[in-house]
């Protein structure tokens, strides 16, 4: 009795003190709360494919995850800051932003996307944008990649932080460019007459951003470590099942 007693308060302690670690170490992860299906609010609660596949790492990790809400075009502001350790709102990897940061593994495999008004024959594909006026989401990728096609200068861009796809149903704008995952599922879900316009015209590939230090690297390998596991055990591909009918976690 006298070696067992202090070997079973030693458990009792350790098992208490696990909740407390990780309440003591959580992630902190900044998302916009708006870009649906991915992250959105319904009845005050924080939801969508990126919360569920955000819990699920959190969970693998030990770490409770700690979310904090702001306009996308504020998040990497936020990150830069030190408020929030990581970005979880479909950010793709791209050249400039790998001068900034380090990235996790790709999450997300997708395609960017032209969007029209339902029978706008005047936008059938990317090529049709010049002349037109077309939208994105502010701080996206997606004007970069606007910027990029040879004919960019015939291309009128406005930005927006929200109800951009209002605004092409209206006909305000010809068209409005963003992940094909995305676009599809507002189609889907919203009364709104939109149809998409051709193929995508950019392979895009989504991952977390982290702080190009030691912390950040560090904190960078235990997410993949995880995301490993995630995908060995079918939980990425269940997640998005979920909310696409479809696994967008594989090239």
């Amino acid at each position: 009795m006298k070696t067992l007693f202090p070997k079973l308060l030693f458990a009792i302690s350790l098992v208490a003190s696990m909740p407390l670690l990780a309440q003591d170490n959580p992630l902190r992860v900044g998302m916009s709360g708006s870009y649906f299906p991915f992250t959105f609010v319904e009845q005050d609660e924080l939801k969508g494919f990126e919360v569920d596949v955000m819990n699920a790492l959190g969970k693998e990790m030990g770490r409770d995850i700690q979310y904090e809400t702001a306009n996308f075009s504020g998040l990497f502001g936020m990150l830069q800051s030190g408020r929030i350790d990581t970005v979880a709102n479909q950010i793709t990897i791209t050249e400039e932003r790998k001068k900034a940061y380090v990235f996790s593994d790709p999450y997300v495999y997708d395609g960017a996307q032209v969007v029209t008004k339902k029978g706008n024959t005047d936008v059938q594909s990317v090529e049709d944008l010049k002349g037109k006026t077309v939208a994105v989401n502010l701080g996206s990728n997606f004007e970069d990649l606007l910027q990029q096609l040879p004919y960019a200068d015939q291309i009128t861009i406005k930005t927006y932080e929200s109800n951009l796809e209002r605004d092409t149903a209206l006909g305000r704008v010809d068209a409005f460019v963003m992940d094909r995952v995305s676009a599809s599922q507002i189609i889907k879900e919203k009364p709104l007459p939109l149809e998409l316009a051709g193929p995508t015209f950019s392979q895009i590939r989504n991952a977390y951003p982290f702080h190009d230090n030691e912390a950040g690297r560090a904190l960078r390998d235990e997410v993949n470590e995880a995301m490993a596991t995630l995908h060995e055990n079918g939980t990425l591909r269940s997640i998005s099942e979920k909310w696409f009918g479809t696994d967008i976690t594989q090239p």
